[in-house]
């Protein structure tokens, strides 16, 4: 940048000079006052500084005692000087005045030009400035052009580094990734030389990794079929590992025998003395002394076992459970058969069940264990064991299916399924888990016999004991067989509980208890479905059993006795089943071909098209039966018959109480109703027109007999019907439920009577006619109970 031009200094003004001098004259003829001269001073001061111009300045002028005089400054004397000019005429003044005003204008255009001068130095020195920028922006823009270009080149240089850096990290890795992969190919060459190697074998220390080796890349030829000769190699491996695998198979199998040699060895040694073999060498010889091949086999069967996500390892680790199993069996068979053999000639059944089963739950417990230290990883899948364990809980089937087949007491079956569901398949796995899984589908295949021969039994028993009973006489000598037994007991309720009296049991119909007796005992044993479907049969015919035993006894007897017999044993028979949490319903579904016969002879008179698959008497449809759904619900039957039965018993008690009543209320009915309606003749329409009383059978007297014969009857007959009640239903609340329809039957009965009484007959017949009140009658009957 160029330094900053400092300009002239101005010239002083010339004005100064030429100012009027009020010294002299001026002031004497024209005094000014002390503002004025205050103005004129300030004014003077403030251009005091200002030079006069050079053509203003001349030579000092001596200012006349009385005339105007002027002072200027002289260019010869300096700034100092002044010239004195007096005024004399107008004219000296306007030729001084017209002198100082061109020195003003003179003065005032000097000093524009001196400005413009400066303003056009500036310029010039600014235009030089803006050139030497011009020039310094031109060098600053070319270099710049030559720094992009130099950062370009260096940025391309710099990226091409770059890209050769990772071309070359690329082909780095791209090799290394070749080497990798190429390394599992390679390896057949050296799998194959120390697989084929005469001193190779499974117990070789080399054996083991190389078969890991083999097997990794097997996992990779096959994960990459893409590859030139994949399918080459992973054929040569395949080939390479079946060898290993069965180098391991031969080497475990052979183990296995030389472990199972040694125990049977043993036994030969030991086999006089049979007692020491079934005792001792069982867990010394055939357990502990087998658990050497276990640690001998340890490494490989966990290197197969911790590779079973493959298939081909999970084939030989079967094999080997297998192989195991076979060994094992080989061992223990023979002991165990002996052993059930032993329990089912010296025990019964029940208890060789028990016993059997427990032995088998130790075997197999044993069993498991032993195969825990073979095959640690193994030990959930019960299914390995299968073919060790079947075999041996089919001794304890073959055994007991031919007794269970032939058994034909409940009792007996009951106890067994007891034995089965409590305490084999209900207790033993709670206490030892999942070892004895393996033998549960044996043990529920037991189950599954005892309750398919247990529910045939029961259905026998039914039918020969129940449905098809023939009662004796002893069994339908009632009311006499009540009478012995209340002699000797009584009963005290209906509800029957283990423990109490048996003889209680004796006053009941033989098909009732022995109805009962089955079906506690079936309750627990039996699936709900199937001891549905007997209890349901059960009931059914012993209801009927028990109304043909009350028709029976109803000829015997005298029908109150046939009818409270049926009650009685109804209602046992209700409360008795009540505990029981089943549903009494049973669907039974029948085919149904009565529609055959019709079809068939429409389409022989040409009515119908045999081969008409679109019609809906088609051949299919012809021949198709129907099926018919009824729902028989016994114990509804059963509410239904002991309703029937009760309200027989009510309307017969009642008939023979209140019978002379009950005739007389309707024929009093009748004729009101005759009379009401006018359809009778003239000779019986008199005979009706009688008031009531005056007719033949309702005479004071007649009416009297009435109520004394009623009398009788409640004092009398209706002591003997409650008697038999008491004989027969010994629960003072069943008893008092039964009456009390009767006890309201009797008293509407008398209500009735009564009401007529009051409408027809004066107050002295009703008291010769001596009628009960029913407050007295209502408490007669309380009493009576």
């Amino acid at each position: 940048m160029a330094s900053k031009v400092t300009p002239p200094p101005l010239p002083k003004s010339g004005a100064i000079s030429k100012g009027y001098n009020f010294a002299s004259t001026w002031e004497q003829n024209a005094p000014l006052t002390e503002h004025q001269q205050a103005a004129i001073a300030s004014l003077s001061h403030a251009v005091a500084e200002r030079p006069l111009p050079a053509n203003l300045v001349h030579d000092h002028v001596q200012r006349p005692e009385n005339g105007l005089s002027v002072a200027g400054e002289d260019a010869n004397v300096g700034d100092s000087g002044a010239i004195e000019a007096v005024l004399t005429s107008t004219s000296q003044f306007y030729k001084w005045f017209t002198d100082l005003e061109s020195a003003m204008k003179s003065e005032t255009e000097e000093k524009y030009r001196h400005y413009v001068n400066t303003l056009t130095e500036r310029i010039q020195t600014c235009d030089d400035i803006l050139q030497q920028v011009d020039e310094t922006l031109d060098l600053f823009n070319e270099l710049q052009l030559q720094h992009q270009a130099v950062t370009t080149k260096t940025k391309t240089l710099h990226d091409a580094c770059d890209r050769l850096l990772m071309e070359k990290q690329k082909l780095m890795e791209f090799a290394e990734a070749l080497r990798s992969k190429l390394n599992y190919f390679d390896e057949l060459e050296n799998i194959s030389s120390n697989f084929y190697a005469p001193n190779m074998n499974v117990s070789n220390s080399n054996f083991l990794p190389l078969l890991k080796r083999l097997d990794e890349c097997i996992t990779y030829v096959e994960s990459n079929p893409q590859y030139a000769e994949s399918s080459v190699y992973l054929l040569k491996f395949r080939q390479l590992q079946s060898r290993a695998l069965g180098m391991i198979r031969a080497y475990i199998l052979s183990v296995l025998k030389t472990a199972a040699s040694q125990v049977q060895t043993a036994f030969r040694g030991n086999a006089g003395n049979r007692a020491s073999v079934s005792e001792g060498l069982e867990a010394s010889v055939i357990y502990v002394r087998f658990k050497a091949a276990a640690s001998e086999l340890k490494p490989v069967l966990e290197e197969i076992e911790s590779r079973s996500s493959r298939k081909e390892y999970v084939q030989i680790l079967s094999e080997c459970h297998r192989l195991y199993c076979e060994q094992r069996l080989s061992l223990v068979k023979g002991i165990v058969h002996q052993r059930i053999t032993e329990f089912a000639r010296k025990e019964a059944l029940p208890s060789l069940t028990r016993s059997g089963c427990a032995y088998l739950m130790q075997v197999c417990q044993q069993e498991h264990q032993m195969f825990i230290h073979f095959f640690p990883a193994s030990s959930e899948d019960i299914s390995s064991l299968a073919p060790l364990v079947d075999p041996l809980s089919m001794y304890l089937y073959d055994i007991l299916r031919p007794k269970l087949i032939h058994e034909t007491n409940i009792d007996l079956l009951c106890e067994l399924v007891h034995i089965l569901k409590v305490e084999v398949l209900g207790e033993q796995p709670a206490r030892q888990s999942e070892p004895l899984s393996g033998l549960r589908p044996t043990l529920q295949r037991i189950l599954a016999d005892v309750h398919e021969r247990l529910t045939f039994r029961a259905r026998t028993h039914i039918r020969d004991e129940i449905a098809n009973y023939i009662p004796s006489d002893d069994d339908l000598d009632y009311p006499a067989k009540l009478e012995k037994s209340s002699d000797a007991t009584s009963e005290t309720n209906l509800v029957v509980q283990d423990g109490e009296n048996p003889d209680v049991f004796k006053t009941w119909y033989p098909p009732l208890e022995k109805t009962l007796s089955c079906l506690s005992k079936l309750y627990r044993c039996l699936e709900p479905a199937v001891f549905t479907g007997l209890a349901q049969e059960a009931v059914e015919v012993c209801s009927l059993s028990i109304q043909k035993a009350s028709k029976l006894i109803t000829k015997r007897s005298t029908p109150m006795d046939g009818q409270l017999f049926l009650i009685k044993h109804l209602l046992i028979l209700r409360e008795q089943i009540a505990p029981f949490d089943i549903e009494f319903s049973v669907t039974h579904k029948e085919l149904d071909f009565s529609h055959l016969l019709e079809h068939l002879r429409r389409i022989l008179r040409g009515q119908a098209s045999l081969f008409d698959w679109s019609r809906s008497t088609s051949l299919a449809r012809t021949l198709s039966p129907r099926v018919l759904e009824s729902q028989i619900d016994a114990k509804k039957e059963l509410e239904k018959c002991l309703k029937a039965t009760c309200e027989e018993f009510i309307m017969s008690v009642t008939k023979l109480v209140v019978d002379p009543m009950l005739s007389f209320v309707t024929k009093v009915s009748a004729i009101k109703v005759a009379l009401s309606t006018g359809t009778q003749n003239q000779k019986v329409g008199s005979v009706m027109a009688k008031p009531i009383k005056e007719q033949a059978f309702a005479t004071p007297d007649k009416v009297a007999e009435i109520v004394q014969k009623v009398n009788a009857a409640i004092q009398q007959e209706l002591l003997l019907v409650l008697a038999k009640m008491k004989l027969y239903l010994q629960n003072p609340s069943t008893r008092t439920i039964l009456f009390k329809p009767i006890k309201t039957n009797i008293v509407e009965a008398h209500a009735q009577v009564e009401s007529l009484l009051k409408a027809e007959y004066s107050s002295k017949e009703r008291s010769d006619i001596k009628m009960i009140s029913i407050q007295d009658l209502q408490t007669q009957l309380d009493n009576l109970l």
